[in-house]
Formats: C-alpha cells, structure tokens, sequence
C-alpha cells in the first residue's frame, strides 16, 4: 500500500478552484469523499487522490510520492485565485470493519471500508490487494502511472470521474473517450497459473498484449489490448486467462 500525505487547501475560492480542475464533482464533498484525479490538458493522469471535506477548508489526499509534483502543479493554476496550499502532519487510518466516529466510507467500491483522518497512521489487517484485485481497483503507482487514461483505469466505474460538471482539465479528451469511442485498451481482471514480476508483459500468439500488474495466487489486474485479450496468455512462466475463458 502506498503511503500518503495530507495537503490543507484554505481561502474563498478552494472549492471552485478544485471544480475548474478535477476530474469528479467538487460539490459531493457536502456528502463524504471525493475519489478524483488532476489530468493533463491532454487528457493524461498525472495523479489521483481523495478530496475530504474540512470546515470551511478541503485536505486533498494523495501518495506521497506524488504529492511534491501535485503542489506544484496547483500552485502553477493557482493564479490569483484566493486558495492557501498546506501540507499538514496529519495521517490516514484505513480499515475494513466497523467505522470509527468521523471516519468516511471509501467512495471507490464498499469492500474498501473507511478512511479516517488524524494524527494516526495505519491500516487493519485486511488483504488490500485481494480486494483490489477482486474489483479491478488500480493503485497509484502500479496501475496508475503516468500517461494512464483514467477511462481505461475504470474510474467511471470507481466513482471518480464526473460528466455532468462541466469544464476541467483534461476533459475535452475524457468526454470524447466517453461519448465518441470504443476502448480498445484497458484494466481487466485475469485468472494466472504460475507466477510473474508485475510488469511483465503479456504475450498472445507471440504479440505483446498487455502488462501484469498485481496479482493473487489466482487472480490479477491486467492492462490489456482488448483486440488480443484471449485465452492461453502467457506473462513469463505464467499462463494467463480472461475469467469467463
């Protein structure tokens, strides 16, 4: 799981300055999380992260190995806009059971439990890949890199997307994805015998059909090309195969 840090975004004018640029529906925040992303202007995810509603003010969420690229790029549409960018001390609990008081639900899928913020850092004992990978679920980092589409990644699916909002970055690409074309690329779950590194490349009838990214005894998520995807794959020593083959 990959670790996070918690920004603090004050000043009149967060809330619209998010909405002109995120992927999702800032005004969800009146009802728990916000699951979003930051795109290029070419439709490109450049990071995904949690919105969280705090008083007047917004914590943004996001891995930390992101978070340096993320305030920069912030800064960069900030113009004169009245928004205040903090990174704070404050954690992330994450858990699968009960939900503690003040504690959201994970707005991705119900299986991934709640997210508490705090000066507490930690998880429960859950199996954060096996959920993951039995939903097809991306993490940042593995799944979500640079360059990704956020269709391909599933985030209609994952509530993070929103196409009634209006205008943000990136989403003159989004739309035409959405409205105009047929994915031909994208995540999926596969069934694996054996086992491979994550990142190794799929192979179909000797042609490079995708890439193996995390994976159960059984089970995994895939980025695939759809027109190649069938039965008898292979990743290294691994068979691979689609889950209704």
């Amino acid at each position: 799981m990959t670790t996070r840090r918690i920004l603090r975004l004050t000043g009149t004018d967060t809330r619209d300055f998010l909405q002109g640029l995120v992927t999702n529906d800032v005004t969800k925040l009146n009802d728990g999380l916000v699951y979003a992303a930051l795109l290029t202007p070419q439709g490109k995810y450049l990071a995904d992260f949690f919105l969280v509603p705090d008083g007047d003010a917004v914590l943004l969420d996001v891995a930390t190995d992101l978070a340096d690229g993320l305030v920069k790029r912030l800064s960069m549409y900030r113009l004169r806009a009245d928004v205040q960018i903090e990174v704070t001390d404050l954690g992330v609990t994450r858990g699968t059971g009960p939900a503690p008081q003040s504690a959201f639900a994970d707005p991705r899928h119900t299986d991934l439990g709640w997210r508490l913020y705090g000066s507490a850092t930690g998880t429960d004992d859950s199996d954060w890949d096996a959920i993951r990978v039995a939903h097809c679920i991306p993490e940042t980092g593995i799944e979500l890199t640079a360059d990704s589409y956020i269709l391909e990644a599933g985030f209609e699916r994952l509530n993070g997307v929103d196409f009634r909002k209006g205008c943000y970055v990136g989403q003159e690409v989004t739309a035409r994805m959405k409205h105009k074309t047929e994915l031909r690329k994208g995540l999926r779950q596969i069934r694996i015998q054996g086992d491979a590194d994550v990142g190794t490349e799929i192979l179909s009838e000797g042609k490079v059909a995708g890439t193996l990214f995390t994976h159960t005894d059984t089970v995994g998520i895939a980025y695939l090309r759809f027109d190649r995807a069938r039965p008898g794959m292979t990743a290294g020593d691994a068979r691979i195969d689609l889950p209704d083959a």
